[in-house]
């Protein structure tokens, strides 16, 4: 099968004043949208570090973690100790508290990541 662009007449090079004329204006541009987009972004009150689902998504993980952790660590106790099922509702009531701890810890964290004056710690 023949070579389809043998028989295409060959494009010119462009010249080097061309191509650093045309680098020099995409450079522009891309400065141009990237201070366009930090002052967008810094008008909404963004932030890089997190997101509102990212967030949710910690603490949502912070407090089932504590509950799933004090549950498993109860249910142990009661398997080993034979005392069912008092170990699994005192370490599921501890587990629980711990998730909460947890959740008013890292979302005071991320407050203060945030920049929120509103004194709350």
């Amino acid at each position: 099968m023949p070579d389809e662009n043998a028989s295409a007449p060959p494009r010119p090079a462009p010249d080097d004043a061309d191509l650093a004329r045309r680098l020099g204006s995409l450079d522009a541009s891309l400065r141009g949208v990237e201070r366009r987009e930090a002052r967008e972004g810094g008008a909404r009150g963004q932030t890089p570090a997190m997101s509102g689902i990212g967030q949710a998504m910690r603490l949502s993980t912070e407090f089932i973690a504590g509950i799933i952790v004090g549950g498993g660590a109860g249910w142990a106790l009661d398997r080993w100790l034979g005392t069912s099922p008092w170990g699994l509702i005192v370490l599921l009531l501890l587990g629980t508290c711990a998730g909460f701890f947890n959740v008013a810890r890292a979302a005071g964290l991320m407050k203060s990541r945030t920049g929120d004056k509103s004194g709350a710690k």
